[in-house]
C-alpha cells in the first residue's frame, strides 16, 4: 500500500504536495450525516470558516442531499442555499467547490468565485454541464454515477464492481474530452455509496490502484458513510450513527494518504489533516 510517487497537479487548485483535504459544508435539511445543521446561510458560512481554520484545502458547498432516497430541491431553493455561502467563503480567501448536478447552479456559483464543480452525476444529469465547464475553464470532479438518489441503490448490481466502475468512468471521461474540458482539470471519483453496496465500497477501496489506468487525479469520499456504520455496529447489529464514524473515517484517511490519492472529502478536517501528516511522514521515511 505504501508508495512514494508525485501527486498530480490540477491547474487553479491548491498544490500542497500531499493529499488534499476537501471539507464538506452541507447546506441541506436532509443530508445523512448532518442534515439541517448548516441549512441557514450564516450557519453554513461559519462552519465553512471553521473548516478553513482547521486546514481544509478546499471547501465543498452543496445544496442538494444525495443520500439514498433523497428528493431533489427546486433550482431556486438550491441557489438560495448555496450562493450566499460561496460568496462569503470566497471573500474569506477559501478555494470553494460547489457540489451540484445543475448548470443553473454551477454557472452563478462560478461567477461568485467557485473554482471547482463537484458533479456527482459526472455530466449525466444535466446535458449542458460539460459544455459550461469547458467554456469556464475550471476544474471538474467527474464521479461514477448510475442514477439519482431516489432509486440509485436499485442499480447496485455488478459482476465485478471495480472493472465496471472503471469502464463506466472511462466512458464519462470520453464525454468530458468531447466537450473540450482540459484533461488536466478533470478529477475522478469512484462514487463510494452511490449505486454501491457496502461490499462494493470495500472492494473499490482494496483495488484503488486499478484506477490509475484512467490517468486522472483521484478523489475519494468515505466520510461517515453507511458502510462504516455497519462495520462498527453494536452487538445487536445496529449501525453506529453517522457522527460517531469519524474515527473510522480518519483511519481510512490515513490509508488513502499512504496511497497518495489526490484528495479526500471529509466532514472532520483537523483529524484528516493529522492522518495525512502521519502518512506523509511514513512516505518520507520510505523515500529516504
Amino acid at each position: 500500500m505504501i508508495r512514494v510517487s508525485p501527486l498530480p497537479v490540477v491547474p487553479g487548485l491548491p498544490q500542497p504536495g500531499r493529499t488534499l483535504v476537501v471539507g464538506v459544508v452541507n447546506v441541506t435539511p436532509d443530508s445523512f450525516s448532518d442534515g439541517g445543521e448548516w441549512l441557514e446561510p450564516n450557519a453554513a458560512i461559519s462552519h465553512g470558516l471553521e473548516l478553513l481554520e482547521e486546514g481544509a484545502d478546499i471547501i465543498d458547498v452543496g445544496g442538494e442531499s444525495t443520500r439514498p432516497g433523497a428528493t431533489r430541491p427546486e433550482v431556486s431553493e438550491e441557489l438560495r442555499r448555496v450562493l450566499p455561502v460561496v460568496r462569503e467563503l470566497v471573500t474569506a480567501g477559501a478555494c470553494v467547490s460547489v457540489d451540484t448536478m445543475r448548470t443553473a447552479v454551477a454557472e452563478p456559483a462560478l461567477a461568485a468565485g467557485a473554482r471547482l464543480i463537484n458533479d456527482v452525476s459526472g455530466g449525466k444529469a444535466d446535458p449542458a454541464m460539460l459544455r459550461l465547464i469547458a467554456e469556464a475553464g475550471v476544474a471538474y470532479i467527474c464521479m461514477h454515477w448510475r442514477g439519482h438518489s431516489e432509486d440509485m441503490q436499485s442499480k447496485a448490481s455488478y459482476a465485478d464492481v471495480v472493472t465496471e466502475v472503471i469502464a463506466e468512468l472511462r466512458a464519462q471521461l470520453e464525454e468530458t474530452d468531447r466537450a473540450g474540458i482540459a484533461t488536466d482539470k478533470v478529477i475522478i471519483d469512484p462514487g463510494l455509496g452511490f449505486a454501491k453496496t457496502g461490499e462494493h465500497n470495500w472492494q473499490l477501496l482494496d483495488r484503488l490502484d486499478e484506477f490509475d489506468v484512467l490517468g486522472r487525479p483521484l478523489l475519494v469520499g468515505v466520510s461517515r458513510k453507511t458502510f462504516l456504520g455497519r462495520l462498527l455496529a453494536d452487538a445487536n447489529g445496529t449501525p453506529r450513527p453517522p457522527k460517531e464514524r469519524d474515527d473510522a473515517t480518519t483511519a481510512l484517511t490515513a490509508v488513502l494518504g499512504l496511497r497518495r490519492v489526490w484528495g479526500v472529502r471529509v466532514h472532520s478536517v483537523r483529524a484528516s489533516r493529522d492522518a495525512i501528516a502521519v502518512a506523509e511522514r511514513l512516505l518520507k521515511e520510505r523515500g529516504s
